[in-house]
C-alpha cells in the first residue's frame, strides 16, 4: 500500500532515488562495448542469439519488410499514428533555429551558422512493451533539424520486430533500421560495424544496460540524456476526483517496478481517497504486478500545508512529468521552476503527452529537470560561429588584443595580430 507523509517528515531528495541491485552492470556493459568494437557484426549476431533468441542472417530490415508493415497494421491505428506525427511535427517546427549575421560595426561581420548533424541513431526499446511513440518522438525532431541520415536500432525478439514499430518508422522518416538492441546496439551506433554506420548522436530510452552503455560511449558520440525509471508527480487540491488521480499515478507505475508516482496535496480527504482508489484499481490492471511493486516501493503521498507549499515541494523534486490538477492551473504555472513536461488542469493526463499532444515525451528524470530539457530539435543541430574583419577593422582593435594575449602569457597569440598591424593590412 502507498505510504503517506507530512512534508516535514520526509527527505525530498530521496523521493526519486532508486537503485537496482545490479552492481556489475558497468563491467558487463564495458565488456560488451569492447567486444562489439573489436568484432563488429559477429558480436551483434552472437548477442542477438544470447539475449533475444534471434538467430539472424541479416541485421538490416529491408525496404520490402518496412512497406509490408504498413499493410499489417490496423488502418485505424495507422491513422492515429499519422495524426500523432502531425501534432509532434507541428510542435517541433516551432523550435527551429535560424542563422544570424551581425554587421553593425563597419568592416566587421559576425554570425552563427546552424548545422544539422550528419547522422543520428535512435534506440527504440523492445522489452516488456513496444513503443511506436518513441519512434515518432525521437525521429521527427531529427528530421525537422535536417539530420542527413537517421539510423534506428531495436531488439528483435525471436528475430521479429512488431509491425507497428516499423510502420511508425515509415511515418516518421527513419532512413535505415537494424535488428539489434541492448548495450550491443549502443556500441554499434557509437563505433560502427560492417553493417551499421557510426552515428554522431544517440537518442532514445532503454533499460539499465542501455543507459549505462550510453554513459560509457559519451564523448565518442553525443547522447541525449541518461534516462532513469519513469516518474510522475501530481499536484492536486480537494476539488479533484480521487479515481482520476489514482489512474494518473498508475499510468506511470505500470511502466516498470522502479517507476515512481507521487501525489502532493493539501487535502487529507483526497489523500485517503486516492489510497483507497489505488487499492481498488491496481488489481484491475493487466500489468498489476508491476504497478503494485512500483506503488508499494516508490509511490508516495505527501501532505502539504497549502498548494503553494505543494508547488515548492514539486520544484525541489523536479519531476519528469508534472500534473497540476486544479481548476485554474495557469494561476500556478509561473511558479513552476523545475519539471520535464507540465500538464495543466483536470483534462490533460500525462498520457496525452506520451502519445498525441505534440510536446516531446523523452524527458529528464531523477531530478535532472533542474538543469536539462526535453528532447528537441536543438538536440540534432550544432552551431558554428564565424568572424570577418577588414584590415582597417583589425587595426582599430589590434593593440587591445595584443595586450590581452600578453596578459595571459601567450605571446604567439599576440604576435599573430601584431604582425598584421606591422604590415598595415597588406597580408
Amino acid at each position: 500500500m502507498i505510504k503517506q507523509y507530512r512534508y516535514a517528515d520526509i527527505q525530498i531528495k530521496d523521493i526519486f532515488h532508486r537503485t537496482e541491485e545490479q552492481t556489475d552492470i558497468a563491467d558487463t556493459v564495458a565488456a560488451i562495448l569492447s567486444d562489439v568494437r573489436q568484432n563488429g557484426d559477429a558480436a551483434l549476431f552472437r548477442y542477438s542469439k544470447q539475449f533475444d533468441n534471434a538467430d539472424l542472417a541479416v541485421l538490416e530490415v529491408s525496404q520490402e519488410e518496412r512497406k509490408a508493415a504498413l499493410e499489417q497494421v490496423d488502418s485505424t491505428l495507422l491513422e492515429i499514428l499519422k495524426q500523432a506525427a502531425d501534432n509532434i511535427r507541428a510542435f517541433h517546427e516551432k523550435q527551429k533555429r535560424q542563422d544570424f549575421v551581425i554587421t553593425e560595426k563597419q568592416g566587421i561581420v559576425l554570425g552563427q551558422k546552424i548545422i544539422p548533424l550528419e547522422r543520428a541513431g535512435v534506440y527504440v526499446p523492445g522489452g516488456t512493451a513496444s513503443y511506436p511513440s518513441t519512434v515518432l518522438m525521437d525521429t521527427i525532431p531529427a528530421k525537422i533539424a535536417g539530420v542527413g541520415e537517421i539510423i534506428m536500432v531495436t531488439p528483435a525478439k525471436d528475430g521479429k520486430i512488431k509491425p507497428v514499430i516499423l510502420a511508425a518508422a515509415e511515418i516518421a522518416g527513419v532512413d535505415r533500421i537494424f535488428r539489434v538492441g541492448g548495450a550491443q546496439a549502443i556500441a554499434a551506433l557509437a563505433y560502427g560495424t560492417e553493417s551499421i554506420p557510426k552515428v554522431d548522436k544517440i537518442v532514445g530510452p532503454g533499460n539499465a544496460y542501455v543507459a549505462e552503455a550510453k554513459k560509457q560511449v559519451f564523448g565518442k558520440v553525443s547522447i541525449d540524456m541518461i534516462a532513469g525509471p519513469s516518474e510522475i508527480l501530481i499536484l492536486a487540491d480537494d476539488t479533484c476526483d480521487a479515481a482520476i488521480v489514482a489512474a494518473d499515478m498508475l499510468s506511470q507505475a505500470e511502466h516498470d517496478k522502479m517507476a515512481s508516482a507521487v501525489l502532493v496535496t493539501d487535502s487529507q480527504r483526497l489523500a485517503d481517497a486516492v489510497t483507497e482508489e489505488l487499492e481498488r484499481q491496481i488489481p484491475l490492471l493487466p500489468r498489476a504486478e508491476i504497478a503494485r511493486a512500483s506503488i508499494d516501493t516508490y509511490g508516495k503521498i505527501i501532505l502539504a500545508d497549502s498548494m503553494m507549499q505543494a508547488i515548492a515541494i514539486s520544484n525541489e523534486i523536479a519531476p519528469e512529468h508534472l500534473e497540476i490538477c486544479v481548476d485554474d492551473p495557469f494561476a500556478y504555472l509561473a511558479e513552476i521552476r523545475h519539471a520535464g513536461s507540465v500538464f495543466l488542469g483536470k483534462h490533460a493526463p500525462e498520457a496525452l503527452g506520451d502519445y498525441f499532444a505534440g510536446p516531446n515525451h523523452t524527458l529528464p528524470t531523477s531530478g535532472t529537470a533542474r538543469f536539462s530539457s526535453p528532447l528537441s530539435v536543438d538536440d540534432f543541430i550544432k552551431k558554428a560561429a564565424f568572424t570577418y574583419y577588414t584590415p582597417q577593422a583589425l587595426q582599430e582593435v589590434g593593440k587591445q588584443i595584443v595586450r590581452f594575449a600578453e596578459e595571459e602569457g601567450l605571446q604567439a597569440h599576440g604576435r599573430s595580430v601584431s604582425i598584421r598591424l606591422e604590415q598595415g593590412g597588406k597580408a
